[in-house]
């Protein structure tokens, strides 16, 4: 199977390429990330990818236009869906570039952070492979999440602290944020136990 693998950041694609080479599948990269905030950040997370792909001889493609202005006319006034546009805006243009590469299938390296929205990200999917005609790949590389960190600090690859978006920096920051947010998950899970 030839998979377009959508690439968030180095460190979360050590142990999907990995994963996917051992079962023979023949994978190349797509970085489209618009999310990416601030300017500093996505160029930092470029050069390590770049690197990575380098000496795992990992073929890449790179979106390098900085999409934020894009990414943000979509989230404002919307922040609460903010993860699931974002994975649509990522996972359609991987879909659309699995096409023209010419890609049996595509997947993304989303599928192996613990802190993203698994399901979503699967329905997502499903739903830009129905739409556009091309297999989505799915995997649950949850399962090697200490491995690719081992691996990327191994490699001494940069870690970003944060997913990679404004509201997400601010999040991982902000302590007042940080305690608001608990209390209403704390709130929510209450609420449905109590349903």
């Amino acid at each position: 199977m030839k998979l377009l693998l959508h690439v968030c950041c180095a460190p979360c694609s050590t142990y999907t390429l990995g994963k996917l080479r051992k079962q023979n599948i023949d994978v190349s990269g797509y970085f489209y990330n618009p999310n990416i905030h601030p300017y500093r950040e996505f160029q930092k997370r470029l050069a390590t990818l770049g690197k990575f792909a380098a000496v795992q001889n990992f073929p890449l493609e790179i979106e390098s236009e900085y999409g934020l202005t894009e990414y943000l006319r979509k989230v404002v006034f919307h922040e609460k869906q903010r993860c699931m546009i974002c994975y649509d805006m990522r996972l359609e243009k991987t879909a659309q570039q699995a096409i023209k590469s010419g890609a049996d299938a595509f997947s993304s390296t989303l599928l192996y952070s613990k802190y993203q929205n698994h399901e979503a990200i699967t329905k997502t999917g499903k739903q830009m492979a129905d739409k556009y005609g091309v297999e989505f790949y799915y995997e649950d590389f949850r399962e090697g999440w200490q491995e690719g960190i081992d691996k990327a600090i191994e490699m001494d690859l940069y870690r970003q602290p944060y997913c990679g978006c404004i509201y997400s920096e601010q999040e991982r920051y902000d302590k007042k944020l940080q305690k608001k947010l608990r209390n209403e998950r704390k709130r929510e899970k209450v609420a449905s136990a109590d349903a």
